[in-house]
């Protein structure tokens, strides 16, 4: 069989290294790359190759990942973080293999939280009620503020004191209260909504830390979907980020144009978006069926340990020894 080669981007984050698990446990001959802003990261055992590459809004960035490509004869490239997405999106034409991602345009609104609102409020789909500083008028209850762009948990503000002097490069949306959930979701590239996963979920510096399958949701979740879908641009697994309030009313606050960070719980549940992303983007086969199931992950911390190691710098793919405890 001809050698498959997949460059997965950001290993040294959780989402970059749940891809690369969820690759090996189903697609173990495939050749793996690696890239990340740093030489040695947690994710070098999984790779067969490593690279480190500039910052991806870098001049330097997408010549770099072509060089890549080209060397390695890379067949797909799957990015894992929203920078990423957006930039090889945006120089797609010019990258020598297939891109799971989104179309550019889409990206660009879904990368700026206050344009995710503005194209929502236009398509009639909900999302939080937002603002930027100089717009924002006070109202009842309280309001968070946070970086238009940006993720995890950094840069957040709870009811700022001068939300009108923030810079403009912060929003503020209403802060609603209840229940946080996440959801993935599949679309195919004949742009069929292909399923969706949604689970509550705990938060521990911005990443879950404990997650529960829920069913609740689905309809409505399934109606939200399938309307951001249907305005077209949105290519693979995407992530909707939502508030449930005590009405029982789904608020989504933020969509993430890539594999989320809960790909490797998920896909042992069920619900395995990193599999219908190969067999589209590298195989050119139907996805298969989604078939989600009920059920409760926890995360720990584990140790990639590397006996009598002494420098970083050869330790970079899974031929290195190593173990983990």
């Amino acid at each position: 069989m001809e050698k498959k080669v997949v460059l997965v981007t950001g290993i040294g984050g959780n989402v970059g290294q749940g891809i690369l698990r969820n690759i090996r446990d189903c697609f173990p001959q495939i050749h793996l790359v690696g890239v990340d802003i740093a030489l040695f990261t947690p994710g070098n055992h999984l790779c067969d190759k490593t690279y480190k590459v500039p910052y991806s809004y870098d001049e330097k960035y997408i010549s770099t990942i072509q060089s890549i490509c080209k060397k390695e004869s890379v067949d797909l490239i799957i990015p894992s973080t929203d920078y990423e997405v957006f930039y090889l999106a945006k120089n797609k034409s010019d990258i020598p293999c297939s891109i799971a991602a989104s179309n550019h345009g889409t990206t660009e609104k879904y990368l700026d939280k206050y344009k995710s609102y503005l194209y929502h409020k236009e398509n009639e789909i909900p999302f939080a009620q937002s603002w930027t500083p100089s717009d924002y008028i006070p109202v009842d209850g309280d309001i968070i503020a946070k970086p238009r762009e940006g993720r995890g948990s950094r840069g957040i503000l709870i009811n700022p004191e001068n939300p009108n002097e923030l810079p403009s490069n912060y929003m503020i949306q209403k802060l609603l209260k209840g229940k946080e959930i996440t959801t993935a979701v599949y679309v195919t590239k004949e742009n069929v909504l292909h399923g969706i996963f949604t689970m509550d979920r705990e938060l521990t510096n911005g990443t879950t830390s404990k997650a529960k399958v829920v069913f609740d949701y689905d309809n409505q979740l399934k109606n939200i979907a399938q309307k951001m879908v249907s305005l077209g641009g949105l290519k693979g697994s995407f992530n909707i980020q939502s508030i449930v309030t005590a009405e029982n009313e789904i608020v989504p606050f933020e969509i993430n144009c890539r594999i989320s960070g809960t790909n490797s719980i998920r896909h042992n549940l069920g619900f395995r978006d990193v599999v219908y992303t190969i067999e589209e983007y590298l195989f050119n086969i139907r996805p298969s069926e989604a078939k989600p199931t009920s059920g409760i992950a926890t995360r720990i911390l584990l140790d990639v340990i590397y006996p009598n190691a002494k420098e970083e710098l050869n330790l970079n793919n899974k031929t290195s020894d190593h173990l983990i405890y």
